[in-house]
């Protein structure tokens, strides 16, 4: 561990959490509840509560989205402006003959169309589902048979590339809605049906758990699961939000996830809206001097990114961070993956704030386990419990789970109950039902804690390394080699050994001005031996240009193993494709 980076006072006294373990002691859902407001006459919308609310309340002028398009476009979309495009867009799903309950599917970029399409579903009642524009033909297929598409919001160069071909061999899929002015044959312009549309309407009266949001994770194997997430989630959107992102009105907040991803929609869209923040969303992919300018111009007072791209940050130096303003800044956050301790230290040195780290999955549909702004940030930590969750380690028995003590590696263990978790698996409630053990959901994920109460990822259950008798997670083994100057990434494996079970291998990528060279290797694994041990460092190094990662930046350790062993890969392109 690289030590404490404590809370400043001036910022211990802003944060929307200032005492979180009084709080945690005093915590009740009728805190977060009364953040809504609920349908008028009964009821709860998630679009209601991200739009139609703040316009009744006056604040229809505030800039909600500050798009940025690839080039200079830029354009400002007030809540009044999003209140009624998205009314117009529930009125044309209406138009269509489609009922509350039916399934719209999302296939785009981080266009203004995107967040339109999701809010106008949830406003008529009809489920959403976003895709990852990324994908290829077949995962978007699969998804789309699963989740028994009835519509399916697009751009006409994403149908043509990826739809158009097997489009009528979906059989529930009635409505294509093309982005634009122009659409394919059998397809529907947007742009002209919007138009047509009235910009008012009545909000469908959902109740709290109608089913509002699916989100699809592939997991490690089988096909994707259909995580299904209700309305009732936006209480834990609201309130996570405020306590674990510091999203209070008027706050300026970019989050870099796209909406294909479960972050990008309950923390890219929902969470922010309903706590009236004005949104940044670049539709660009990662160029690191316009995020660095971006951050500047806007004066992004809240960050919330992905340790891929921290690390990408890292690589540049700090010198490629020297020439901007980041004083607007207040507070950071990651989410995706565990967060490499000496991103959180380097983050503090260069932005002059620490990345807070944070832990979640698809599955729980919000942070479960943050670094708050007002508690002390432990680098390498995903944290502490945030309020109205019980987290536990635990192991699998025969009977059931028993509790681990502090100190133990087990599985990280969460009791049910806080709104946002899943309902179920989408026609598979016996792989849901698996997930739930003698009163926990079990993650999948192995942690331990510390007496202090902060929690800290060791690794997917399937991931750990036995060598010699030592169980090694591999975040750990990572953490330790990126901390030498010359390693940029870090992928750790176990391989067979006839005398210690397993033995460590390393594959890594280097920062700029370093060649690989047998020197060069010497002096990582003894700097590896020195930080872990002899038992723990890897007992090879294996230098690559690129390490294989899953669409939303995570290192495939699996695909590592498959090629060293020459095992089947099998369609591993498409695993672990969420961002959580």
């Amino acid at each position: 561990m690289l030590g404490t980076i404590g809370k400043e006072s001036a910022r211990t006294r802003g944060a929307s959490l200032p005492d979180p373990e009084k709080t945690r002691k005093s915590f009740t859902w009728d805190i977060a509840e009364a953040m809504l407001d609920g349908l008028p006459g009964g009821g709860l919308n998630i679009a209601y509560e991200a739009l139609d609310r703040h316009v009744a309340a006056g604040h229809g002028a505030q800039v909600a989205i500050r798009w940025l398009g690839k080039g200079d476009d830029r354009r400002d979309f007030t809540y009044g402006d999003l209140a009624e495009q998205t009314s117009r867009f529930a009125q044309v799903l209406k138009m269509h003959g489609l009922n509350r309950g039916d399934s719209v599917f999302a296939l785009m970029g981080r266009i203004p169309e995107l967040y339109v399409a999701a809010l106008g579903t949830l406003k008529a009642g009809l489920v959403f589902t976003p895709l990852f524009s990324a994908f290829g033909p077949e995962p978007i297929r699969t998804r789309m048979e699963i989740g028994s598409a009835r519509v399916l919001v697009t751009t006409e160069t994403l149908y043509r590339r990826k739809i158009a071909k097997w489009r009528d061999e979906i059989p529930s899929l009635e409505l294509v809605l093309i982005v634009g002015e122009t659409a394919p044959d059998g397809c529907t312009a947007l742009a002209a049906a919007m138009a047509a549309a009235e910009p008012v309407m009545d909000v469908a009266r959902t109740q709290p758990e109608d089913p509002a949001l699916i989100h699809f994770t592939s997991g490690t194997t089988g096909k994707p699961k259909g995580a299904v997430h209700v309305h009732n989630a936006v209480l834990y959107h609201a309130i996570s939000g405020r306590y674990a992102l510091e999203l209070t009105p008027e706050t300026i907040y970019w989050c870099t996830a796209d909406p294909g991803w479960v972050t990008g929609t309950s923390y890219g869209i929902i969470s922010p809206l309903v706590n009236r923040v004005t949104m940044i969303v670049d539709e660009a992919e990662f160029d690191l001097d316009r995020w660095y300018s971006t951050i500047e111009r806007e004066k992004v007072e809240v960050w919330y990114s992905a340790p891929t791209a921290i690390r990408m940050m890292m690589r540049a130096g700090a010198e490629a961070a020297a020439p901007y303003d980041f004083s607007s800044l207040r507070f950071l956050a990651s989410v995706g993956e565990p967060l490499n301790p000496e991103a959180v230290v380097w983050s503090n040195r260069v932005f002059g704030r620490p990345f807070h780290d944070n832990w979640w999955q698809t599955e729980t549909g919000g942070i479960m386990i943050a670094n708050l702004a007002a508690q002390d940030v432990r680098p390498g930590s995903m944290g502490k419990p945030m309020p109205g969750i019980e987290a536990g380690i635990v192991k699998r028995t025969d009977g059931g789970v028993a509790e681990l003590g502090n100190g133990d590696i087990g599985e990280l263990a969460l009791r049910p109950g806080w709104p946002s978790m899943m309902r179920t698996y989408l026609h598979e409630q016996a792989r849901y039902d698996k997930c739930f053990v003698n009163g926990w959901y079990l993650s999948g994920d192995l942690a331990m804690r510390d007496t202090d109460g902060y929690y800290w990822f060791v690794g997917r259950a399937d991931d750990l390394i036995k060598t010699s008798g030592h169980l090694v997670g591999p975040f750990e083994v990572e953490n330790a080699l990126i901390e030498h100057e010359a390693v940029a990434e870090a992928g750790v494996i176990g391989v067979p050994d006839e005398t210690a079970g397993e033995v460590i291998k390393a594959y890594v990528t280097l920062v700029p001005g370093f060649a690989p060279s047998e020197e060069l290797e010497r002096s990582i694994r003894g700097h590896a031996r020195k930080k872990l041990g002899p038992a723990v460092a890897p007992r090879e190094i294996v230098f690559r240009n690129t390490l294989p990662k899953t669409r939303s930046g995570k290192i495939m350790r699996r695909l590592l193993k498959a090629r060293e062993l020459g095992l089947p890969e099998g369609d591993i392109s498409t695993l672990e494709t969420d961002e959580t």
